[in-house]
């Protein structure tokens, strides 16, 4: 899936905006997806620090990732 169709399906879903940013940046307490230097990039964003950061090629494998990643934080399994 591409960046928008994520979208579409987390606002679908009503999965709360408060744990994610597909945007990037440093938002506090969130899963980041971002595209830099020719590549996808995952993190979690807390306090102005990037953890847990995984690169893709791909921008379907970043949005799968960040689906999986998202449907584990709301059902209370932590990776």
């Amino acid at each position: 899936m591409k960046r928008q169709e994520l979208k579409n399906i987390l606002i679908k879903e009503k999965i709360p905006k408060t744990i994610y940013s597909l945007d990037g940046g440093l938002p506090n307490e969130k899963i980041c997806l971002d595209f830099e230097k020719n590549k996808w990039i995952v993190y979690y964003s807390d306090r102005g620090v990037r953890t847990g950061l995984v690169e893709f090629a791909a921008e379907d494998d970043a949005c799968d990732y960040v689906f999986n990643q998202i449907i584990a934080i709301i059902s209370g399994v932590v990776r």
